[in-house]
């Protein structure tokens, strides 16, 4: 009988319900996986993230749980590294420090939040709350979530760096706002990362803020690869081009994920998923050749025309 997706996933959650899952695992599995180098200190970074926004607002729901801590295993088993959440987004930082302690908190782990208020004094509980949730003793990167309150988070953020309680300072945006603002920050600002909306489609940042990225030695974090699987289910209903073999990608995903990571600018990319089988797809874009900038912008006009 052939294995489908529905029962990767049964196994998956039988595993992590029994107690099956390994508490980290990475050497061969991860072998092959397209890293990048952080601009600020070299650092290697997985290509390919997990986001956490919707897909691991889970509660306490035992099943979802299981569910979500067999995406982890499997992300940190293909050479995983950043997981990115924020206090926006539910419950998903308690689900991450509650997968994160059943997987024995994997070495590879690059951890990636965010501070969310509007009232700087809030900030700093915030952080120490979204710290507790993970459960770790500090974070790789903080981010000032969709630029707010931004001035005086960022200083915030500067000093914890300084003082040892903060590898990497960061903003991030969403689709497509506050670009200009984001472009002062950059030029302004000694901060490590950007996160940003960039996608086939939404390619806005590719005249500016990516160049830009380059020009400042600034990481680039890309945010709804999939515009929330809209961007899947318009494509999916098309066959994928003669040519797709140039690009080293097998599945729409795999294609989509691809055009992205390939940007020389571009240090990763977070989809979110709550599947294994799709988690798997997604990590498998970061394996193989990488397109150049002409197959890349062959690949942008294919999914024009669609």
């Amino acid at each position: 009988m052939p294995i489908t997706r529905r029962m990767l996933l049964q196994g998956a959650l039988a595993a992590a319900g029994a107690g099956l899952l390994p508490r980290w695992t990475h050497g061969a599995t991860g072998a092959g996986l397209l890293t990048k180098p952080i601009p600020a200190t070299g650092e290697a970074l997985p290509a390919i993230g997990l986001g956490s926004w919707i897909t691991f607002n889970v509660g306490n729901d035992p099943l979802l749980l299981r569910q979500c801590v067999a995406v982890m295993a499997a992300f940190f088993e293909l050479g995983g590294g950043m997981i990115d959440s924020s206090p926006m987004y539910g419950s998903s930082q308690a689900t991450i420090g509650h997968g994160l302690s059943q997987l024995g908190f994997p070495p590879t782990l690059f951890s990636a939040e965010k501070v969310w208020t509007g009232d700087p004094q809030d900030g700093p509980p915030q952080m120490a709350q979204t710290r507790a949730h993970w459960r770790v003793p500090r974070f790789d990167l903080l981010q000032v979530h969709n630029l707010v309150a931004w001035e005086a988070h960022l200083e915030t953020l500067f000093a914890m760096k300084a003082a040892g309680r903060l590898r990497y300072v960061g903003i991030t945006t969403s689709h497509g706002r506050r670009h200009r603002d984001v472009e002062r920050i950059m030029a302004g600002r000694p901060i490590d990362f950007v996160q940003v909306t960039y996608n086939v489609l939404d390619r806005e940042v590719e005249a500016r803020i990516l160049p830009l990225a380059r020009e400042r030695g600034i990481a680039v974090i890309a945010n709804r690869p999939f515009r929330r699987k809209q961007l899947i289910r318009a494509v999916e209903r098309h066959p994928l081009p003669p040519w797709v073999a140039e690009t080293g990608a097998a599945t729409w995903p795999q294609f989509l994920l691809t055009y992205i990571v390939s940007h020389p600018a571009v240090t990763c990319a977070i989809p979110a998923t709550s599947r294994v089988d799709h988690l798997r797809e997604n990590m498998g874009a970061a394996r193989g050749p990488m397109p150049d900038a002409a197959l890349r912008r062959r690949m942008a006009a294919y999914v024009e025309q669609l």
